[in-house]
């Protein structure tokens, strides 16, 4: 039985502030890279975006100089890559024989713009940092790789949640880079519908707070704790919240320790721009651009991307090797946040790695 974890994506930070390392793959290594006079796509420019990143394994390359064993993992909303090493993931994925085995493949786990360890605005431009969007944190991603780290080709490139949707995005923009791609819990789509309307009313809970303070709060303001309050909403499946909470007083009791886990870390200027990131996010007009093979996943009680709107199934039929596989509900699934849980789906991600071995 797969232990119970709280809402994964977007409160990460929290589940992996503490975690004794597998014996058999070794503790990530940690770095940082500067970009120097980076130029977002609203045309700011920050004199100095830094990226921060973990690393497993030793990369490698043909005799033509090519990379040959890059993975690229990339994190949800508010999350970070440190999100992918506590054991339901790592331990699953990272370990000697296991479909990532960190002996065999070179694993980067970059932070996002705005997230984690990278450049956000509560370092201290606050609202004045620049509105990055995830095309930004997409060029990021790939000027961590080919600048810093000399990965001119990567064997997968995967994501969770918003990860999941620059996987999309990676494929459209650098079709050539990758040899398979893997985004779970996403949809080739803009972001519209209930999707769209969760985000946006926290989006407008902390900004017509009056103590968010144009972003210049000297406290956290209120409206953080509405932020988390939605995010543990959203990101379970109802069977599993009314088994923790089947009272009001238990309901109240859980939610409450969430709320006040996640204010302890969250910051209000950042879940705000977190979320305003996926304004830019619409794969749909360029799906027929991916030529790396595609593999989808998602599942069946994720409220976020509820299968009932048929979109992946519909959308997964325009890319040339695309294929979309959805999970079903059952006592292991955990929603949205079923996407860190890597037992759920790992023998998915080995089909697809032997699919596309050379």
């Amino acid at each position: 039985m797969i232990p119970r974890i709280r809402s994964l994506t977007f409160v990460s930070a929290i589940l992996t502030a503490s975690f004794v390392f597998a014996a058999d793959y070794p503790a990530p290594t940690e770095g940082d890279y500067v970009v120097r006079d980076f130029k977002f796509t609203s045309g700011e420019i920050l004199p100095e975006l830094r990226l921060h990143y973990r690393t497993l394994g030793k990369p490698e390359k043909d005799s033509q100089g090519k990379t040959t064993n890059a993975v690229l993992i990339i994190h949800g909303t508010t999350g970070s890559g440190a999100q992918f090493i506590p054991p339901e993931f790592a331990d699953e994925l990272f370990g000697k024989d296991q479909p990532l085995d960190t002996t065999k493949f070179f694993v980067v786990l970059p932070d996002g713009i705005g997230h984690g360890k990278s450049s956000k605005p509560s370092d201290g431009l606050h609202a004045k940092f620049p509105r990055y969007g995830y095309l930004d944190m997409v060029e990021a991603q790939y000027r961590l790789l080919t600048e810093e780290l000399d990965v001119n080709h990567a064997r997968l490139v995967m994501g969770t949640s918003m990860g999941g949707m620059h996987t999309w995005l990676w494929g459209e923009l650098h079709p050539d880079f990758m040899d398979a791609l893997m985004p779970l819990a996403s949809l080739p789509t803009q972001i519209s519908g209930r999707n769209r309307a969760w985000r946006r009313m926290t989006i407008d809970a902390i900004r017509n707070d009056p103590g968010w303070d144009g972003g210049e709060y000297k406290t956290q303001p209120p409206s953080l704790r509405i932020t988390a309050e939605m995010l543990w909403f959203m990101s379970s499946n109802p069977i599993l919240r009314q088994k923790e909470a089947p009272t009001l007083a238990r309901t109240d009791e859980v939610l409450d320790k969430f709320v006040n886990e996640h204010v302890k870390t969250g910051d209000a200027n950042d879940v705000l721009y977190a979320l305003e990131a996926s304004r830019d996010y619409d794969p749909g007009p360029n799906l027929e651009k991916i030529r790396a093979s595609l593999l989808a996943i998602n599942f069946a009680d994720d409220l976020i991307n509820p299968p009932e709107l048929e979109i992946l199934e519909r959308e997964i039929k325009r890319l040339p090797k695309g294929r979309a596989v959805v999970i079903p509900l059952s006592d292991k699934t955990r929603g949205h946040g079923s996407h860190t849980i890597a037992a759920l789906w790992k023998d998915q991600l080995v089909w697809l790695l032997n699919e596309t071995e050379e």
